[in-house]
C-alpha cells in the first residue's frame, strides 16, 4: 500500500506538470502533501518534512549552483567563452570542425547552463556551416551532446549536484568519473552520430546573429578563459585525487579538502573571475554586480525545483518508504544502477524536464545507497543518464533544438531524441562498468 501510494503520487505529478501545466515548484509541493498525508503522517508533521527537505537540499546546493551561474554569466558577457570556442577552431581548422565544437561545448559546459551554452554557440555553429558549406546538424549535433552531457552527468550542474548532495556523494569522485563516463558518450553520441544526419540539410535560420559579437581586443586571452573557466573542475579533481593517493592523516589532505570543497572552488573562481573577465576588461564593480544579478534571477526557480525534489525526498524518508524499497531489492536481482536509471528515464519520458525527473528520482532510491552497498558517485551519473532519456515534445529542449535548426517534429526527433537517448545508455553502460572496476 505505501508503494502504492507513492506511485498515485508519481501519477498526479504528471498530470500537474503535463496536463494542467503547473509549475515544477509547485506540483512537487503538493505532491509532497498528498503523499505525506495518504501515508499517515500527521499534517503538522507533513509541513515539518516539506521545510526540512527544502532546506538542507539547497543548503549548500543554493551557494555551489550560485557561484556556478555567476561564473558562467561573467564568462559570456566579457567574451571569453567566444575567444575559447574562436580559438579552438583556429587551431583543429575547418577539417576536424566537428571535435573543435565538441570541445568547445565539452568546456564551457562546465560554466554554463545547457540552455545558456546552447544559444551562445550557435551562432557561431551557423558561421561554420554556412562558411564550410556543410549541414547545421552536422557541427550542430557534436556541440548540443557536450552540452548535454556535461548538464547532465557532472558537477556543479543543478541535478547531478543536487542528486550528489542527496545521496552524501563525494562531488571530486562524481566528477572525475562523470568526465571518464562523459569523453566516450560525447564522441559517441556527437561527432559518430552526427554522420548519420548529413542528409538532414536545412537553410540556416534567420536572425541568429543578433546576439554580440566581440572584437578582437574586446575579448579576454585564451588561456585566461580557459583556466577561469576551469578553476572548479581543477580543484575538485585536484581534491579528489588528494584523498585517494595521499595517507589517510597526511598533513596536505586538509588542504586540499578544504580547497575542493565544491563551494570553496567554485567562490575562488568567481573571485578570480570577477578580476580576469570584469576588472582586468576595465569593467566597473557595478558593471559586474548588474550581472551577477541577472545570473541569479536565471537560477531562481531551478532553485525551487531542486527544493521542491528535496520536499518529496524527506516525505518518502520520514514516512519510512525506505522499509518498502529496501524490501523489495532484497527479493530482486536488478542492478541499482539499473533500476536509478530506470527510475529517471520513466520519469524523464513522463515529464519532459530533466531537472524534476532526477531529483524526484533521487528521492526514490535513496535506500538503495545504503542497502546495496553501490557507489554512491556512480548512482548520481546513472540517475543524470536515466534523466536526458529520449527528449521529445514535452521537454522545452526539444523545442529549442527544432526551432533554432529549422527542423520538423519528426527530424528533430530522429536527432535531438536519438542523441539524448545515445547519451543516456552510454551513461548506464558506463556506469555498470565502472561498478566492476572500483
Amino acid at each position: 500500500m505505501p508503494l502504492l501510494i507513492v506511485f498515485f503520487g508519481i501519477i498526479l505529478l504528471l498530470i500537474l506538470v503535463t496536463q494542467l501545466k503547473l509549475n515544477g515548484f509547485l506540483s512537487l509541493i503538493i505532491v509532497s502533501l498528498f503523499v505525506g498525508v495518504l501515508e499517515g503522517m500527521p499534517v503538522m508533521q507533513v509541513i515539518s518534512s516539506i521545510k526540512t527537505g527544502v532546506g538542507n537540499t539547497l543548503g549548500e546546493l543554493a551557494l555551489i549552483i550560485g557561484f556556478g551561474a555567476i561564473l558562467g554569466k561573467l564568462l559570456a558577457d566579457c567574451g571569453g567563452a567566444q575567444r575559447i570556442a574562436t580559438t579552438l577552431i583556429t587551431i583543429f581548422g575547418y577539417k576536424y570542425i566537428q571535435w573543435a565544437v565538441v570541445l568547445t561545448g565539452f568546456i564551457l559546459g562546465f560554466a554554463l547552463f545547457y540552455e545558456v551554452g546552447f544559444v551562445l554557440l550557435l551562432p557561431l555553429v551557423c558561421t561554420i556551416a554556412v562558411s564550410a558549406r556543410i549541414p547545421i546538424l552536422y557541427v550542430g549535433a557534436p556541440m548540443a551532446a557536450a552540452l548535454s552531457v556535461t548538464h547532465g552527468f557532472l558537477p556543479p550542474h543543478p541535478a547531478p549536484t543536487a542528486i550528489a548532495a542527496i545521496f552524501h556523494a563525494d562531488m571530486g569522485k562524481t566528477l572525475l568519473y562523470g568526465i571518464c563516463i562523459a569523453i566516450p558518450t560525447v564522441i559517441l553520441a556527437g561527432p559518430v552520430y552526427a554522420h548519420f544526419l548529413k542528409n538532414i540539410d536545412k537553410p540556416v535560420p534567420p536572425g541568429l546573429y543578433s546576439h554580440k559579437e566581440f572584437a578582437e581586443e574586446e575579448m579576454p586571452g585564451f588561456a585566461i578563459s580557459i583556466l577561469t573557466a576551469l578553476v572548479p573542475v581543477f580543484l575538485m579533481a585536484l581534491r579528489a585525487v588528494a584523498e585517494m593517493v595521499l595517507p589517510h592523516n597526511h598533513f596536505l589532505l586538509a588542504y586540499a579538502d578544504f580547497l575542493g570543497n565544491p563551494i570553496i572552488a567554485t567562490l575562488m573562481a568567481v573571485l578570480i573571475a570577477i578580476f580576469t573577465f570584469g576588472l582586468h576588461r576595465g569593467r566597473t564593480m557595478s558593471e559586474i554586480s548588474d550581472t551577477m544579478t541577472v545570473a541569479i534571477k536565471v537560477i531562481a526557480m531551478i532553485l525551487l525545483i531542486i527544493g521542491g525534489g528535496g520536499a518529496f525526498k524527506q516525505i518518502l524518508v520520514d514516512s519510512h518508504i525506505d522499509h518498502y524499497i529496501t524490501n523489495m531489492m532484497h527479493n530482486s536481482h536488478l542492478s541499482p544502477l539499473l533500476m536509478a536509471w530506470l527510475i529517471a528515464a520513466l520519469l524523464r519520458i513522463a515529464l519532459g524536464s530533466a531537472t524534476v525527473a532526477a531529483m524526484t528520482a533521487g528521492g526514490i532510491v535513496a535506500p538503495l545507497i545504503l542497502t546495496a552497498g553501490v557507489s554512491p558517485e556512480l548512482m548520481v551519473i546513472a540517475i543524470g543518464s536515466g534523466s536526458v532519456i529520449f527528449s521529445h515534445v514535452n521537454d522545452p529542449g526539444f523545442w529549442l533544438f527544432k526551432e533554432y535548426f529549422n527542423l520538423t517534429i519528426g527530424e528533430t526527433i530522429r536527432s535531438w531524441s536519438v542523441l539524448e537517448t545515445i547519451i543516456s545508455v552510454c551513461g548506464l553502460i558506463g556506469c555498470l562498468i565502472f561498478s566492476q572496476l572500483i
